[in-house]
């Protein structure tokens, strides 16, 4: 058997060697795993539309009131919605007491207010006021066979009146602060509703609301005074003082519907005629 030399061993481990080294070489690798992209940041949702919060006191018929389903309804409600589509805002209404309707603007529970609303020199010293969109008066409810003919004949009889109205104030002016002739109630219907209980003798109270009441209640057998004492009054919309953002919106929106005849069918819808020209200023004086 031949021998195995130190040189021959040599050889044959190099040359085993190198053919292991060819065979690594020649080896594919398992392709590396394609990165991943990092996947694009979900974009942050929208914000939500502001929804503004709309204060009314729906006890006042024709203007707000709460039909059989609870829902409030009206011509200020219409008006109001009609405005809202122009100016591009959500609106929601949401019945609230007239005695402590004003506090919920001053403290920021309600972006603005709709309530058939007088606009006086006195409400504007805490709150800013839209452009009037309603002429109103003051008018007395009596019985049909009521001797009263004017309102100076109230002086010494019992009067309803919605408590802090300008209903109340002018009777308060006409009887005196410390009168005990005057009934205040939470709503005007309360009032009118005592005058037909014989409870008071007179009611004194806004047109349209009084109209109204009398048109829709024929049993109640009532009649309806003006006097020329009565100043004319203008409603507007309230928001809180200095919120000259959102006053410009409605503002925006109560011209629109004005010049596109969208005011003049809500009006003559609850009213049954078009409306006369609103002045621009205020009267001094006022309704609810």
């Amino acid at each position: 058997m031949p021998s195995i030399t130190t040189r021959h061993f040599l050889q044959s481990a190099g040359t085993l060697l190198a053919g292991l080294v060819l065979v690594a070489c020649g080896k594919q690798e398992p392709p590396a795993p394609a990165s991943t992209a990092a996947a694009p940041a979900a974009s942050a949702p929208a914000p939500a539309a502001k929804v503004y919060v709309v204060g009314t006191d729906a006890a006042y018929a024709p203007f707000e009131s709460q039909n059989e389903k609870g829902e409030i309804v009206g011509f200020d409600i219409d008006v109001v919605k009609a405005v809202a589509q122009k100016a591009g805002m959500e609106v929601k209404f949401v019945n609230t007491p007239w005695e402590g309707i004003f506090n919920t603007l001053a403290q920021g529970d309600r972006d603005f207010l709709v309530s058939a609303i007088t606009i006086t020199d006195e409400r504007k010293q805490t709150m800013d006021f839209s452009s009037p969109y309603f002429d109103a008066q003051q008018l007395m409810a009596v019985k049909k066979d009521s001797k009263i003919a004017k309102f100076d004949d109230l002086k010494k009889l019992k009067v309803g009146v919605q408590n802090g109205t300008t209903g109340d104030e002018v009777v308060t002016k006409l009887q005196g602060k410390d009168s005990t002739n005057i009934k205040r109630f939470e709503s005007t219907p309360l009032a009118l509703k005592e005058l037909e209980a014989g409870g008071v003798d007179a009611v004194v109270a806004d047109n349209g609301v009084v109209v109204h009441y009398v048109a829709n209640n024929p049993t109640s057998n009532f009649k309806t005074l003006a006097d020329s004492s009565f100043a004319a009054e203008q409603y507007g919309l309230a928001v809180k003082k200095g919120n000259a953002d959102l006053l410009a919106k409605l503002n925006k929106g109560l011209a629109d519907i004005k010049s596109d005849g969208t005011y003049n069918t809500i009006y003559t819808s609850y009213f049954g005629t078009a409306p006369g020209a609103v002045a621009a200023a205020p009267a001094p004086a006022a309704s609810k």
